[in-house]
């Protein structure tokens, strides 16, 4: 079983981007839960959601002792670093995170500037999916071509099509391979 913690402030797609990676879950077979929580502002007030990957039961959609942490804002990390695992990954968006903060020496920080890169890509939006991409770079939850691909299947199933979006999973991914 893997577990997720996705972390940022309402309106940066952290909501969408754990169902992204709940829904690609589902669609390789496995038992999938995804479990938001957030405060009752529409943006700006923190959002976060649990999403847990297994070939066999979940027991609880809580996510106790997460493998991965994936933060958006300094708040995020604030909360969420010390519930990691010794040797999880942590995704930090150093666009929001100062460059100078320390970390745990028991866990690995990949640390992309995800909010610059999709701006720079005229895809303000995408900030969750640079991060989603940074994640299917570093860790081993999915293939790096399936996630990509799962992203368009998520958004074609609800009407959308982006293609803005594999530029900013792709950046993603090169910035996290730089760091491994």
């Amino acid at each position: 079983m893997i577990e997720v913690i996705c972390s940022g402030f309402g309106g940066q797609g952290i909501l969408v981007a754990g169902m992204i990676l709940a829904d690609a879950g589902m669609e390789q077979g496995n038992n999938v839960s995804w479990y938001p929580s957030y405060g009752f502002e529409m943006r700006g007030g923190e959002a976060n959601c649990d999403v847990k990957i297994s070939d066999g039961d979940l027991p609880s959609p809580y996510c106790l002792e997460p493998d991965i942490v994936y933060t958006l804002n300094e708040a995020a990390v604030d909360k969420y670093e010390k519930r990691l695992k010794p040797g999880g990954l942590l995704l930090v968006n150093s666009t929001l995170v100062p460059e100078d903060r320390t970390y745990r020496d028991d866990i690995r920080v990949i640390k992309v500037p995800a909010t610059d890169i999709a701006n720079e890509l005229s895809n303000p939006r995408g900030t969750n999916i640079v991060m989603i991409g940074a994640l299917a770079c570093a860790s081993e939850l999915y293939d790096e071509a399936y996630m990509r691909g799962a992203i368009d299947h998520y958004f074609a199933k609800k009407g959308k099509v982006n293609p803005k979006n594999a530029l900013c999973f792709d950046r993603g991914a090169e910035e996290a391979r730089k760091q491994l």
